[in-house]
């Protein structure tokens, strides 16, 4: 199956590579996209290359902000090698950007309030939850929800093994699909304190 592309809009000369992943999230979501902030986060260990999707939870110079549990597989990864990737792909807009960097863990009292901050069911998961870990059967999982929820009636702490990352891009690529495959490909590569921008072949 084939489809042509006719991405829309374009690269501003005078944008910031983490202001124009604002405005395309933006416009993602004003096109009608479910998950706008969904990206596959791509990392290698031990066991080799590992992919995955999550959600991006903040975004500002610095880099990109995102929380798991720490001895899930892409923790461990992380943890042996902290060069990382996170790719978007919007099919509404027809765009991509690429963001390739390092993975540092963030502040546990940055990490304290962003737990707090999620629904409860979300605190309950976390908290239960051995992520990529082996377990018996799902009701196994259950009921150490259900003892959790007995032991912190009014919402679990957050767990020691659980907690938040930021990327800290070294480069970006910003891709729009053009009729013919004749596709743009903006590159951002960190020079000093300034952004080297380079335009690749499709």
């Amino acid at each position: 199956m084939r489809s042509d592309y006719a991405g829309s809009g374009s690269v501003p000369e005078n944008r910031t590579p983490w202001r124009l992943l604002e405005d395309w999230i933006s416009a993602a979501h004003d096109a009608g996209s479910e998950e706008p902030e969904a990206m596959c986060l791509a990392t290698s260990g031990p066991e080799g290359p590992s992919a995955r999707f999550l959600l991006l939870r903040g975004l500002d110079a610095a880099g990109l902000r995102f929380y798991t549990n720490y001895e899930s597989r892409k923790g461990r990864d992380l943890e042996s090698e902290a060069r990382c990737e996170a790719c978007f792909w919007w099919p509404e807009t027809q765009r991509q950007v690429r963001v390739a960097g390092r993975a540092s863990r963030l502040s546990a009292e940055t990490s304290d309030s962003y737990f707090l901050s999620r629904p409860m069911g979300s605190r309950w998961s976390a908290a239960a939850s051995r992520q990529s870990r082996e377990i018996e059967s799902r009701h196994v999982l259950l009921e150490e929800v259900a003892r959790l929820q007995r032991e912190f009636p009014q919402g679990p702490p957050r767990p020691a093994g659980w907690g938040g990352y930021l990327l800290a891009p070294e480069r970006w690529e910003f891709w729009i699909g053009r009729p013919g495959r004749l596709h743009e490909r903006h590159v951002f590569v960190k020079a000093g304190s300034a952004w080297r921008r380079t335009l690749l072949a499709p």
